[in-house]
């Protein structure tokens, strides 16, 4: 009898185990059908730069500062495009060539200045860890974090690095035109304090990748692709008034939702690698990878002109980079805008322009209006040119440089743009 009880008692306790077990995969599974039912876009990106070595004098986009960090929290700014329920952030250390320690990170809405709203924070968590270690050359996710986040908000974003950055030689990824003031902290670690100790501000974005939301609703997502027009050098500091921001409005008031992410970088070049890596090499990681994506603009190719003097490269090497850009981007189903490059006569920029420069980018302009190659096209040239002087911006939109556009310009070229390209997400 005794033995029949245990047998009995051993049945009782290997069923319940069973069960147990079954319970925790059956939750397991709900919790990975909840995540896979979490559809993210991008409502901000950045392009990742080295911050070493500094841009040639005069070539497009300001050099970032020479700052490193040690005991310090950088409080840094970004201007979504379409809010969501649910953020993310990437952090990239992709030209670090050691590990970058993070100690904290936090998400807020941003108030004024340095300040956040009361009561907005979250902490960013690396599974489940409020701290992490990004590997050299890599980019780093956080989990998501509960916050309602409107439309074309400015969230601040917090990084206390515990370290010394400058201990050795490895590279900071920034993004040097961020035309955004950002905040540097006293020593310690100040993520989420609402009186946040400023002890300098900088114009530069710092190991910031990317930022995710949770739209709720379907949202489209529109990587602008390109040079200092896309990252909108001579716009305003503090005002996003680049073309990508614009371009978000108008998608907005026509009651599109999207994510526009904007991967410009100041001086970048198609072929060659000098203010950024060439924008063949880094189409993979600046397009491809950004989530949500559904759409690309391209404009790209002016720099290679105008930085690639005496020997600048021929027209067919152009429209071949071209083609790859549109192939690469069809495999992974994305929408392909091409664009036309803007005039630039009379840019202060020395041996920029010539007219071989002028005609070959006018042969440019033609093809992408005529091969049929891209989805659409968005002429830029025809809505910025001044019409008496067509190799020249229009005196209402051009920056003191005669290369890049003031606020106006940039607006104007939002307007330039068909939204009949996007249609909405279902």
């Amino acid at each position: 009898m005794m033995m029949v009880g245990i047998t009995r008692s051993v049945h009782r306790a290997v069923a319940v185990a069973a069960l147990v077990a079954l319970i925790a995969v059956g939750a397991a599974r709900t919790g990975e059908a909840q995540r896979s039912t979490v559809r993210w876009v991008g409502t901000w990106a950045t392009a990742a730069m080295s911050r070493a070595p500094q841009p040639p004098a005069g070539r497009g986009g300001q050099a970032a500062a020479a700052v490193n960090f040690n005991n310090q929290t950088v409080r840094q700014i970004v201007h979504v495009s379409v809010g969501g329920s649910q953020v993310r952030v990437a952090f990239s250390n992709v030209y670090g060539t050691a590990p970058l320690s993070i100690g904290a990170a936090h998400v807020a809405l941003r108030s004024t200045g340095a300040s956040i709203v009361p009561a907005s924070g979250r902490p960013l968590l690396f599974n489940g860890s409020a701290s992490t270690t990004v590997p050299a050359g890599a980019t780093l996710l956080s989990d998501a974090a509960s916050l309602t986040v409107p439309d074309f908000a400015d969230l601040a974003v917090d990084l206390f690095l515990p370290g010394d950055t400058g201990t050795g030689s490895s590279p900071l990824t920034v993004h040097n035109t961020a035309l955004q003031t950002n905040y540097v902290s006293q020593p310690g670690n100040h993520a989420g304090k609402a009186e946040f100790p400023v002890a300098s501000t900088s114009a530069v974005w710092y190991f910031l990748g990317r930022v995710d939301v949770a739209p709720g609703r379907p949202a489209l997502g529109v990587v602008t692709f390109g040079d200092s027009i896309t990252d909108g050098t001579a716009s305003t500091p503090d005002t996003n008034n680049r073309w990508p921001d614009h371009l978000a409005k108008r998608l907005k008031a026509r009651g599109i939702r999207a994510g526009v992410m904007n991967l410009g970088i100041a001086g970048n070049r198609l072929l060659t690698d000098g203010i950024g890596t060439n924008a063949l090499a880094r189409f993979d990681r600046d397009v491809l990878a950004q989530s949500g994506a559904t759409h690309v603009v391209v404009l790209e190719g002016i720099n290679d002109l105008g930085l690639g003097a005496p020997n600048p490269p021929p027209v067919a090497d152009l429209i071949a980079a071209h083609r790859q850009i549109v192939e690469r981007a069809h495999v992974r189903g994305l929408r392909v805008i091409g664009s036309t490059m803007l005039p630039f006569e009379g840019t202060t920029f020395a041996n920029y322009w010539s007219a071989e420069n002028d005609a070959k980018r006018r042969a440019f302009n033609e093809w992408i209006r005529t091969s049929g190659t891209y989805d659409g096209v968005i002429d830029f040239d025809a809505a910025i040119k001044d019409p008496a002087e067509p190799s020249k911006v229009n005196a209402r939109f051009r920056a003191m440089d005669n290369l890049h556009l003031n606020d106006v310009g940039y607006a104007a070229m939002a307007e330039a743009v068909n939204l009949a390209f996007f249609p909405a997400a279902k």
